[in-house]
This record gives structure tokens, sequence and C-alpha cells, in this order.
């Protein structure tokens, strides 16, 4: 049976369970802009921006690092950035030692400054790896930053976590749409307090 103008019911529901989550983002504006003037202040002071994630959110690490070092848009300033994904060597050689929950964990003690930021993505916000290198992050003075989703999981209930920033959302896919959304506000708006003079001093709080 081919699909009909008058059957809108499922093309409708799809586009409707995909607004909500979106205008959640909209309404967390403040939260969104108050980690990207953390993330420029870190950059400022000579620091990186180090991704993480398990599966789709792998490649979203990727997908990260390349914006911020290779931007996309012409004349932007590219930044320092890696994806602990990458390197397949790595990741499967310290996950056979010391256990896949260590694997981002371990690279960051081993490369993580306290200038850095850690940028750690998780669809359900429950990934153990990455809640355990947002908390190595953490004790190490790096700037925090966790996109999650659903209610946020244990992410978001981790203690002393700079920055959460949650897509309302049970459908990982639509988390995923959500993710994409946030890291190109986030790598817009790093730059817009690049460009403004001044907003990157240790007197303007972030």
């Amino acid at each position: 049976m081919s699909w009909s103008p008058n059957q809108p019911d499922s093309v409708d529901a799809l586009f409707e369970r995909r607004k909500a989550p979106v205008l959640a983002l909209a309404d967390d504006a403040r939260t969104v802009a108050e980690a990207c003037h953390g993330m420029a202040r870190r950059f400022h002071r000579g620091g990186k921006l180090v991704v993480f994630g398990n599966g789709g959110p792998s490649t979203d690490a990727q997908h990260v690092a390349v914006e911020f070092v290779h931007p996309v848009i012409v004349g932007k300033r590219a930044l320092p950035a890696l994806s602990l994904t990458a390197d397949v060597a790595t990741v499967t050689g310290v996950a056979n030692r010391a256990g896949l929950e260590d694997v981002f964990a371990h690279q960051l003690r081993i490369i993580g400054d306290p200038a850095d930021i850690a940028l750690g993505i998780s669809t359900d916000g429950d990934c153990a790896n990455v809640r355990r290198a947002l908390e190595t992050a953490r004790d190490l003075g790096m700037l925090t930053v966790a996109l999650t989703g659903g209610d946020g999981g244990a992410i978001a209930r981790t203690p002393g976590l700079d920055h959460v920033l949650i897509a309302r959302s049970t459908d990982p896919r639509v988390v995923k749409e959500v993710h994409v959304t946030t890291y190109h506000v986030l790598w817009e708006l790093v730059h817009v307090f690049f460009e403004q003079p001044g907003v990157l001093t240790p007197e303007v709080a972030s």
C-alpha cells in the first residue's frame, strides 16, 4: 500500500516527538551559554578539548573534535581538540589491560591537564566509562561538560560536574539529533565569545 497525504498521522507523530526536546534545549539557552563561556575561557588559557563516548557517541566525539580543529566555516579560529575514540589501538589496548570501564579515564590521566575541557557524550546518561572519565576529569581540575539523554541518568547525578546538558527524550534517535544540534551550538558560541573582547578575562564569571 502506498502512502497518501490523507494519512498524515505517522508523519505528524514523527515530527511531534522531536519538538519538545528541541524546545527544551532552547529553554536551556542560559545553561548552554554558560558551558560555552567556560569552554572559551579554557581555550583562551591554552587548554584543549578532549571528547569521548561509546557507539554512536564515539563518532560524535570525532565529529566534535574535527569541528574545532578544522572549522567548516572559513575564517573561524581553529582550536585544539581530540577524540579519545579515534585511536583503535589505544582504545583496544587499554580496554584489554584496564577494562572497558576505564578506557577513557586512563587516557585522561595521561594526557589531561587542569586547563583542559572534558566533553563526555552518553545517549542515556548511564555509560559507566563516560561517567568515570568525567569524574577523573573533575578530579584533575578540568572543565567537565556532559551531553546526556532521557532524565540525564547516572551522569547527571554525579557530584561536581560543571555542566550537564540533557536531550530530554527516551528515543535514542531523537537524543542523537539533539546532541548534534547542541555541539554545533557549543562550537558556534565558543567562537562568539572569542570575538567579544574582554569576556574571557577572569573578572567575567561564567
